[in-house]
């Protein structure tokens, strides 16, 4: 199909038919969304419909031991203050998964992605030095404590036996066949089997045995090299790493690639943490590949085995699924415990044209489809080092930055936000649209249900879009995207039991030129079915919607609000007055006491 033929798209392609003729609803199913939507908004508050109420839970820097310093808006940093920090909530709040305790108590796994430099230090980061630095590496990483629910809605318990900080400093055990790898060797860790700390923890999943994975994305931004002449590798250039790092960390030499080249390669990876357990040791778990992870979704075949479903949120990037060695078994936990440490590593290729098509899942195995020496792989630890370069030698598709992925509650469909890709030259059937600005939502369904088959045939759910700027191309999306609901870059992606599809947004909040009439960024509610789809909240300036949970009743929600004020935007979120804006965790509920989204 010719470029310009492609842009302008028929009616046809622009609306909203279902590819895999799913079946009628009934009356119940297609009321779904029993909310009224609301407009867009460009306030500095969490607003969400009528009927609802909204509160915060917890934000960054808040205590999680009574001994505890909270927030001080005076922001000295010091040995007192970079202590503190493992004591108190992290920046940045992301993925995040419930784990059950009892009578209404839980345990709250968070990640705690990364640190805004201008709005935890007095000079906005302008002067960084070796405390800057240690501060924000106890900032970071994942927070794990206990909550609690009351009459007016769930607490923090303080001092729980559960609650605990992981931090860039946290010795985390390597596991799979890049353990002890020469490429995982350092300075400090001559075996290569012990890594200090996880970064840039994005999204997340959970495991059937109850553990809880955090997924670390964009990692090269920690790191930078002293020397300037340093000669980067093919691999270093491929994960992004440069000369100069985002936050200033070569002044720690373990950063310094110049010193450590090493390093970087201990970072990318899927690292498994046993909630329960304070005193467990985190696994990182190399056969899941190493890339930049947005969330790792979690099924079983039919036959038992574990497949998780994994986007590399880059431009240009692939999909990619695990398939475990063993099989799980609900009646040997012991076992389960290991059922990431090995398995089959896959990529997806995808072919087709008017929004749907079929798809295929490559192994990246050593010795099959050119992965061998003559291409640069001497081992499958340095394809699962490698994972992007092994990627593109077997043709996987490029995608517009695979993000979150779910599974529908029957574990029928796998749905996958593509959130943009500004680099798109070549539209193709998954990727429609150059200079991809708005982003779109695939899904596909695996040949005879199983997932194990590694055939599939996919279509788009969604493409988002603003039909007000572009009625007549496919930059308005898809038919079931209005003035009354549209928004950009979807993200985070989650179904409740129910089947309700809910989607977060993180994209621009400018409410101008291409993007206006969509205001801040927003948490939509879609039927997966009828394709109808709701706002349903819409966050403070400049913050980014991320990370959701639902208390086993399904009657409070928990929804991560990240960034607001970045860039020195105006807000004061969510403590409103002078304050510094703070990433927060609120939870969401029904007035009447009924269940979310009903």
């Amino acid at each position: 199909m010719k470029r310009r033929e492609f842009l302008k798209g028929s009616s046809a392609t622009l609306a909203y038919i279902s590819f895999f003729g799913l079946s009628p609803l009934s009356a119940k199913e297609q009321n779904l969304l029993g909310f009224k939507a609301i407009p867009i908004s460009t306030q500095d508050a969490v607003i969400v419909p009528d009927g609802y109420e909204v509160k915060p839970l917890i934000s960054f820097g808040d205590v999680l031991f009574s001994d505890a310093m909270p927030f001080n808006e005076k922001k000295n940093i010091n040995q007192a203050t970079i202590a503190n920090a493992t004591r108190v909530f992290g920046d940045n709040n992301d993925g995040m998964s419930l784990f059950p305790l009892d009578n209404n108590r839980y345990i709250l796994a968070v990640n705690n992605e990364y640190i805004n430099p201008e709005l935890i230090f007095a000079d906005n980061g302008k002067n960084m030095d070796s405390h800057k630095v240690a501060y924000e590496q106890n900032s970071l990483g994942v927070s794990i404590f206990e909550i609690r629910q009351e009459k007016d809605g769930f607490r923090v318990v303080l001092d729980s036996p559960y609650n605990r900080r992981i931090t860039a400093h946290t010795p985390m055990q390597i596991s799979g066949v890049a353990k002890g790898h020469k490429s995982m060797q350092t300075q400090a860790d001559k075996k290569g089997e012990l890594v200090l700390g996880t970064l840039n923890n994005c999204a997340n999943g959970q495991t059937p045995w109850g553990t809880y994975l955090t997924c670390e994305e964009n990692f090269d931004g920690f790191f930078g090299a002293s020397d300037a002449d340093y000669k980067f590798t093919e691999s270093q250039k491929r994960y992004g790493i440069g000369v100069k790092s985002n936050y200033g960390w070569e002044l720690d030499p373990r950063f310094d690639i110049s010193k450590n080249p090493n390093e970087p390669n201990r970072f990318g990876w899927i690292v498994e943490i046993d909630p329960y357990n304070p005193n467990s040791i985190p696994i990182k778990r190399t056969a899941l590949g190493r890339f930049k992870h947005e969330n790792i979704e979690i099924v079983l075949s039919r036959e038992g085995y574990v497949v998780a479903y994994m986007g590399d949120d880059e431009a240009n990037e692939f999909l990619y699924k695990f398939v475990s060695k063993e099989k799980f078994d609900s009646k040997n936990p012991q076992k389960n415990k290991n059922l990431l440490e090995d398995g089959v590593l896959y990529v997806a290729r995808i072919q087709g044209e008017n929004l749907s098509g079929e798809g295929e899942w490559i192994a990246l195995s050593y010795g099959q489809n050119g992965l061998d020496s003559k291409n640069g792989f001497h081992s499958q630890a340095d394809i699962l080092i490698n994972a992007r370069l092994a990627a593109s030698i077997v043709g996987a598709t490029p995608m517009d930055r695979p993000e979150w992925i779910a599974a529908d509650p029957k574990g029928e469909f796998i749905y996958a936000t593509l959130t943009n890709n500004k680099k798109r030259a070549i539209p193709n059937g998954a990727n429609p649209r150059e200079k991809n600005m708005y982003g779109q939502i695939i899904r596909w369904r695996p040949n005879r249900k199983n997932h194990l088959s590694t055939k599939f045939k996919w279509d788009i759910f969604l493409l988002a879009g603003n039909p007000m700027q572009y009625p007549n191309d496919l930059r308005k999306g898809t038919s079931n995207i209005t003035s009354e609901n549209m928004f950009n870059s979807p993200d985070g992606l989650k179904f409740d039991k129910f089947g309700r599809l809910w989607i977060q947004s993180d994209g621009d909040y400018s409410n101008k030129g291409d993007y206006a009439g969509m205001g801040n960024n927003q948490m939509l509610c879609a039927n997966p079915i009828t394709g109808e789809v709701k706002r349903f909240l819409t966050a403070p300036i400049a913050s980014e919607v991320t990370g959701i949970a639902f208390s086993q009743d399904y009657k409070t929600m928990f929804v991560g609000i990240q960034h607001p004020g970045e860039k020195l935007a105006p807000s004061h979120y969510p403590d409103g007055g002078d304050s510094t804006p703070r990433s927060t965790i609120v939870q969401i509920t029904k007035k009447d006491g009924g269940v979310i989204g009903s």
